[in-house]
Formats: C-alpha cells, structure tokens, sequence
C-alpha cells in the first residue's frame, strides 16, 4: 500500500507543472501577441537516502523558449494597432527600464505623449530612447515602424516623422520569457537582439491574436484531470485493500 501511494502521490506532484502551464496558457487565449513558451517533460533523478542505490523518481523540468509560431491576424482599422509580420519583435522597456522585447503591439499615447503597449510597457525608438508624440497629433504607423504625426487642425498635411519604433528579427536566435512577460536572449537580461537574415516590419491597423490553441487546451486539461482522478483512485483502492489484507490477518473471536 505504502509503495503504490507513494507513487501516486508522487505523479500527482509532478503533474502540478504541467497543470499550471495549461492554465496560464488558457487563461492568456484571448491575450494579443501572446507566445507559448512553457513544454513540460519528465526526467529521472537518482533517489538520495537509505535502500537501494537504483531507486530513480520521476521529475517534471519545464522549457521557457518562446515559440514564435505566428497567431491569426485581426483588422481592427484602429491607427495604432500593429502586428508584427513573421518573427519580428518589439522593442519596449521593462519597469525599471531595460531593454527587452514583445509581439503585443496594441499601441497608444499617454497623457505626456509617450508612447506605450497595452501592457503599459514605453515603446522605444531605434536610438534607444522612448518614442513621444506631439499633444494633439493624429499618428500613422509604417510597414517599417516610421511614425508620422500629423496635425488634427491640418488634416491634409503630409505629417511629420517623430521617430520609428526598435522593431527586430528574432528569427536567428532564442528568446526566452521573462517573470513580467516580456522577451529577452536566453541568459543575457538587457541584451540587443542582432538582426536576421529577414527584414523586420509590421502591418498596420491590425492585431495579432494569442498563438494558443483553445480547443488543444481543453483537451489536455480534461486529460490531466483524469490522469489526477486515477492517481486518487489507485490511493483510495490501495488503502481498501490495505485494510482488507489486515482483517485477514485478525484472530477468530
């Protein structure tokens, strides 16, 4: 009995993993730009104590390499809104102001004129420095990231550049996800990403959706919920004969 829980409890432990990656990943279907990064996978670690030195536990070990896997485009019409085409980044400060990347490219303009992601991270320009907008200004973006602004009183104008937006080709190396969500270069925190054999742009007046697969999602927490049903049974079942193998062994009164 002590052998068969043992086991049990020890799958339902390592399953914990996998159950919260599919979580967060459901929870994030809906979520523009959004990547998935987490795999799961199971290794065997030697057991240290007492008893055999043979003894291996299974272990679950997760990978945060974003997948890069494009999501579904969606016309919104809105100026601002842009999705990135194939494997291209952008570049946006973290909190306490470092570099790093991300695909979320619901744009818009503070109050001071900055502009910013839905997620509230500063755009950054290609010199580096945060991309701001004259007050008042209607902005376009280009395929390349070119920004105009142009006078609401003088609609017909041409506009004026105010900047263009850090945008990368992440297709020759591996990013890896960050507490805060964001990209960076696996091991290198702040790190500028060099550009890949492909030309890094955009599409306009459009978003890209999550790369998560709902109905995929679904599937694999109804099967993990199983999975974790037979482990409490094979517990309970264990212990009933556990109990029933011990009042055989009870003296006739």
């Amino acid at each position: 009995m002590d052998r068969l829980a043992f086991n049990a409890v020890a799958a339902i432990n390592e399953q914990r993993l996998s159950r919260q990656v599919t979580a967060n990943e459901l929870a994030n279907v809906s979520t523009p730009g959004f990547k998935r990064s987490y795999d799961v996978a199971m290794r065997a670690i030697k057991v240290e104590g007492p008893g055999l030195e043979t003894r291996l536990q299974p272990q679950a070990v997760s990978s945060d390499i974003v997948k890069m896997r494009p999501g579904t485009v969606m016309v919104t019409g809105r100026d601002l809104d842009v999705s990135l085409n194939d494997q291209t980044v952008l570049g946006v400060s973290t909190r306490d102001g470092k570099l790093a990347f991300t695909r979320r490219g619901d744009l818009q303009v503070t109050s001071t004129g900055v502009l910013q992601n839905g997620s509230g991270y500063v755009v950054r320009g290609e010199d580096g420095q945060p991309v701001t907008v004259p007050s008042g200004s209607k902005v376009y973006v280009n395929p390349d990231g070119t920004i105009f602004a142009v006078s609401e009183a003088q609609m017909a104008d041409p506009g004026v550049q105010v900047g263009r937006i850090m945008m990368r080709d992440a297709s020759q190396v591996q990013l890896e996800r960050r507490a805060d969500g964001l990209f960076q270069v696996i091991g290198s925190e702040g790190a500028d990403i060099t550009n890949g054999t492909q030309r890094p742009s955009l599409t306009s007046k459009a978003l890209e959706g999550s790369n998560v697969n709902a109905m995929e999602l679904m599937i694999k927490l109804m099967d993990q919920s199983r999975s974790f049903e037979q482990q409490v049974r094979i517990i309970k079942e264990s212990k009933t004969g556990d109990e029933q193998g011990a009042s055989m062994l009870k003296l006739g009164t």
